[in-house]
Formats: structure tokens, C-alpha cells, sequence
């Protein structure tokens, strides 16, 4: 192995927290416009005093916010060459998969052979079956759902069967079983990125999603850096929803998918106590799922912030050998029309006793994550990202 001097990086995803429209963004139906990180930082909420330092505001071609003087971590703007804005295909990419063609969408509902086959498989009716907001199907089909036992199957802009129902009537572990059948039949020209198990409770009108939603993905369509550090048989573990996305493959271990936010900041504090070599991968997605989505400009912006005050004790705990790795997956501009995900640039901050501050641009792909990753702990990866280890080592 190369001598670095990093044992430990940790990358952190906030999920759907990108930073200004993508070249591309109109001919994914997104405003040359869109910008998670302007809608946040301009709601008068996000002071982000640790981000700040680190250089969120140094990257090029931002557009808000004011830049640090003297940024502490290496910064860079990453354009996603895969054709999509969704969770699977961002996570892939900054792995080091490149998918040229997009996975599949159903903008009119599933196609009727689809659903014949999904209610012949649960032996439960399918209702809903067209895209839809999370917390409004559950407000308009929960008490359907209730009286018949009828299951909600919807979809959304991203390439998602989403299948919800009330704790109360179909047990958790029962609706995880009917998200891996589905799993089963929606491969070939239907496999969709995620098959998503939505449970919630409550009463109508005031039905709750709650955390103990679970993601079934496609497994990864080709080699990613956690294949790479688990054949050199490097620590890969695994925090919030990381190990669904990649239907675990490559992970050594993994803390299980996120409560909230502050729970998988617990849990990653908890790891720069352990004495592990390789990579945390950890997914944040609170400011996606809950705020993105339904439009919440305030309640990102709190999610953000309180992010950035986690950092502050974060940072100092940081062994000399440690790197942190900050950026995102997609963007869901709460400032935007619609409900969807926002086809934008995502963030990349780097820091650690290891790393130089420099200001690396903008890059084609969200691989060089990977390729980087890789680079430190010189574990072969042939991706289409490229390192940019030798631009940020001391």
C-alpha cells in the first residue's frame, strides 16, 4: 500500500444537497435556476460557519453565499455524468459506476402487466399506481388502504415502486417481504433503481410516515470502491441507508439505516472512536426526504445548519491520519417547482491533516470520489473518475 498517511476517510453524503443547476438540468425538466444550496443559504437560516471554513462557498460557480478567506479543506464543483437525479445513480457514480443510459420511470403509473403480476405475487389489491408526493398518497389512499387492505403502489419522477401501508394492518416485516418480491419481478426493462418499503401510522387525516422505511436496490451494474477496498480487505462500513443503495455489497459492516439526521451523526461519532482502516460511508438524508421534496426551504435549511454545528465537534476529534470527504447525490431544490429531485452540481469538501486547501474547479463526474478513495488506499478501480489525490496530498 502507498504511504499516504490516511487510515480513515469519512464520506459523508448529504443526500440532495447539490449546488447550482447542472449544464443539462432543462432536459431533465429542472430551471437553469435550480440550486439547493442558493434556496438554503438565502433563507437567512444556514449561518454555516463551519462549512464556511471549510470552502462551500470557495467553490466555483456557487452563486451565493460569501466566500472564506483562508478555506481550510480542498473544494470542487462535480458534474454528474450519469443520465439521472436519483439516489441510486448519484451514490453509483461517486463509487465509480457510470450508467449511460437512465434507468426506467413511469410518469403514467406501472404498465397493467406490471401491476397484474404485483398483486398476483402479494394477493392483495394494488391502489394508486401514478406518481405522487410521499406524505400526500398516504393522505389520499390511507384510509382506502385501511378499509380493504388494498396495498398503495406509487412512483415519482425517479426510478422508485414505492409501496406503503399502515403498520396496524400490514407488519413491517410483512411489507419488507412484499418489496422483495416485488424486487424479483422488477428486473430486465422494468428494473427500477429502489423498490421502497414506506410504513406509517396514525389516524386519517393525520397519517405519519415513520423511520422504519427500508430501500431494496438493483444490485451495482459494475465495480465500485467498496468492491475495491474489500478485496484489499479494508474496513467498509456502512451508516443510514449506504448499504440498501448498494444491496450491501462490498460493505464490511453496516450501523443500519438513519432515525433522523442526528442519528447517524451519533453513530458517526461513534466510529472516530473505533480504530478502523479504510472508509465510512454515511448517508445524511433528512433534508431530502423530509423537506426537499414537500418544498420546506426553513426545515433544510435547520437540517443543514445543524449539520454544520455537529461539525464543530466533528472536526477537532479528527485523528491526524483521518479525511473527511463532504458532497452530495442529487439535488431537490425546495425553492423549485414541483416535488422532484433538481438535476444539479454537487459539492465536494475534503479536509484532514493530510489534505492541501486548494481550490480544484470543476469536474466531469462524480467518480473522481471514488477514483480518489481508491488512490489512498491503493486499491485497483477502473472507473471513468479520476484521482484527484496527487492535486490535495501534502
Amino acid at each position: 500500500m502507498k504511504n499516504t498517511g490516511i487510515k480513515r476517510v469519512f464520506l459523508i453524503v448529504l443526500d440532495s444537497f447539490g449546488c447550482g443547476a447542472a449544464p443539462d438540468a432543462a432536459d431533465f425538466g429542472d430551471a437553469d435556476t435550480c440550486s439547493t444550496l442558493r434556496s438554503v443559504t438565502e433563507s437567512g437560516l444556514f449561518p454555516a460557519a463551519n462549512l464556511t471554513r471549510l470552502g462551500i462557498y470557495n467553490i466555483d460557480g456557487v452563486g451565493t453565499g460569501t466566500p472564506s478567506k483562508a478555506p481550510i479543506g480542498a473544494h470542487a464543483r462535480l458534474r454528474e455524468l450519469s443520465q439521472g437525479k436519483d439516489t441510486t445513480i448519484g451514490h453509483w457514480e461517486m463509487a465509480g459506476i457510470v450508467r449511460n443510459e437512465p434507468l426506467p420511470t413511469y410518469p403514467d403509473g406501472f404498465p397493467p402487466e406490471v401491476i397484474a403480476e404485483l398483486e398476483q405475487a402479494f394477493g392483495r389489491r394494488i391502489i394508486c399506481n401514478k406518481p405522487y408526493s410521499g406524505t400526500a398518497v398516504i393522505h389520499d389512499y390511507g384510509q382506502e388502504h385501511e378499509e380493504t387492505g388494498a396495498l398503495i403502489v406509487y412512483t415519482s419522477a425517479d426510478s422508485v415502486l414505492q409501496i406503503a401501508a399502515h403498520e396496524e394492518h400490514v407488519s413491517v416485516e410483512q411489507l419488507y417481504d412484499y418489496c422483495r418480491q416485488a424486487r424479483e419481478i422488477m428486473h430486465g426493462k422494468h428494473g427500477v433503481g429502489r423498490i421502497i418499503a414506506r410504513p406509517f401510522v396514525g389516524a386519517y387525516p393525520n397519517y405519519t410516515r415513520t423511520p422504519r422505511r427500508h430501500d431494496f436496490s438493483l444490485d451495482p451494474t459494475g465495480d465500485t470502491v467498496l468492491d475495491a477496498l474489500h478485496r484489499k480487505s479494508l474496513d467498509v462500513i456502512g451508516v443510514g441507508k449506504t448499504s440498501d443503495i448498494f444491496g450491501g455489497r462490498g460493505l464490511t459492516r453496516s450501523l443500519g439505516v438513519n432515525e433522523t439526521n442526528a442519528d447517524g451523526m451519533r453513530k458517526t461519532m461513534a466510529l472516530l472512536e473505533e480504530d478502523f482502516t479504510g472508509l465510512a460511508f454515511i448517508n445524511l438524508v433528512d433534508g431530502d426526504m423530509i423537506y426537499g421534496h414537500r418544498r420546506d426551504v426553513p426545515g433544510y435549511a435547520r437540517a443543514m445548519q445543524e449539520f454544520d454545528d455537529w461539525l464543530a465537534d466533528f472536526l477537532p476529534a479528527m485523528r491526524p491520519d483521518d479525511v473527511l470527504m463532504i458532497t452530495a447525490d442529487h439535488g431537490c431544490d425546495p425553492g423549485a417547482d414541483g416535488t422532484d429531485h433538481t438535476r444539479e452540481y454537487v459539492p465536494l469538501l475534503a479536509c484532514g491533516a493530510r489534505i492541501a486547501p486548494v481550490n480544484l474547479g470543476t469536474y466531469p463526474t462524480f467518480a473522481m470520489i471514488g477514483a480518489t478513495i481508491a488512490d489512498i488506499f491503493d486499491a485497483p478501480l477502473t472507473t471513468k473518475g479520476e484521482s484527484f489525490l496527487p492535486r490535495i496530498l501534502k
